[in-house]
């Protein structure tokens, strides 16, 4: 008889119940791995320990990654059995390649070559197996359709970027979980909107993992990190997304983000990928190093230095980079090109505003104390 319920059984006839299940399934996974999680990091010294980089000076666990792909397997896996399970059975083997990589790199350290390949290899089995990759730009750069072995080479090198970038954002607290949980809820909702059930599921399910953990990264008294074990799994995640929902309004011309999914979803990871660029042309460019060098010119380092705390750091980035996914959303009717102009200026302009405030205030006014009036 339940086989039979199951048979006939269709998540969008129930999408709300549906969804509820899969964020509570992810929510009270999560929340219950952390006291493991604490007690093992603490029996076995498996801290970070702060460094002249560091901007904490305490030592603090690193795992806070296992807790949110433990939420994952477990709403992939029960749930996702009835959506669609190739693609889901796929995600799951790039997150498990990326877990252990980034599990690996928070414990013994992972030479970069090693994880560059092993981000390869993730996002390999989902391009090859469900030809899951950006076969256009919606016209944007005159671009429609791309030749096949443009578009795997494209697709590729958007996983590498948002995996990274997501990786090198994870300087503050809550910056990384908080900006992702803001993405998870975009995709969420347009998933939603194109009757994407399966990777709804996940969006929500990625927030239901993520809001115990930031509870926690949150914390002063018992804080954790996601590690490179969460930031690759959170990149990785995110990249999939941007590529499944570009890849939907390129094969479904009626989709009312036809001519706006590329800018939208650029909108919705645009502070990752503004400050990997930014870091990446001051290491280059100024500093004439590799840009693969840590050091503190990140825009989350450039707020502190003004004299925001973490939390201040990551609302104001976050709220700006919410701004710009509301005002990308509801301009996707108009010409595109015109849209990721719009996009590109107010975005950068949003995220100076604060600098150039302060270099203002310097200059004409003879005063140093930003700082203060922020505190």
């Amino acid at each position: 008889m339940i086989q039979e319920l199951l048979n006939y059984f269709n998540p969008l006839d129930h999408l709300e119940l549906w969804l509820a299940i899969a964020f509570l399934i992810a929510f009270f996974m999560s929340q219950s791995a952390f006291p493991a999680i604490f007690n093992v990091a603490e029996a076995k010294h498996l801290m970070d320990e702060p460094t002249s980089r560091s901007t904490h000076s305490e030592k603090t666990p690193t795992l806070g990654g296992i807790s949110i792909y433990l939420s994952l397997v477990v709403v992939i896996t029960t749930v996702g059995a009835l959506l669609d399970t190739k693609i889901l059975l796929l995600l799951l083997g790039g997150l498990t390649i990326l877990f252990f990589l980034g599990l690996k790199d928070d414990l013994l350290i992972l030479s970069p070559k090693k994880k560059f390949f092993g981000q390869l290899l993730a996002a390999g089995l989902l391009i090859v197996f469900t030809d899951t990759r950006i076969l256009g730009l919606s016209g944007l750069l005159g671009i429609t359709i791309l030749p096949y072995w443009f578009s795997v080479t494209l697709t590729l090198f958007v996983y590498i970027l948002l995996i990274n970038a997501f990786n090198l954002i994870d300087g503050v607290d809550g910056l990384a979980g908080t900006l992702a949980l803001i993405s998870s809820a975009a995709f969420t909702f347009i998933f939603i909107t194109i009757k994407d059930v399966s990777m709804a599921t996940i969006a929500i399910g990625l927030i239901g993992a993520l809001l115990p953990f930031l509870r926690l990264n949150f914390s002063k008294t018992n804080k954790i990190f996601m590690g490179d074990t969460g930031s690759m799994i959170i990149g990785f995640l995110l990249a999939f997304f941007v590529v499944k929902f570009i890849n939907y309004s390129q094969t479904h011309q009626g989709s009312e983000f036809y001519n706006s999914a590329p800018v939208l979803a650029f909108a919705i990871v645009f502070f990752p990928l503004l400050d990997t660029l930014r870091i990446f042309l001051i290491r280059v460019l100024i500093h004439k190093k590799s840009p693969f060098v840590a050091d503190r010119n990140h825009l989350h380092h450039r707020f502190l230095q003004l004299g925001f705390t973490h939390i201040r750091t990551t609302v104001c980035i976050v709220c700006i980079n919410a701004i710009i996914i509301l005002l990308s959303y509801f301009l996707r009717d108009i010409d595109i090109h015109i849209q990721f102009v719009l996009m590109l200026v107010i975005g950068s302009l949003l995220y100076s505003v604060f600098f150039i405030w302060n270099w203002l205030s310097i200059n004409f006014s003879g005063s140093k104390a930003f700082k203060h009036t922020v505190d």
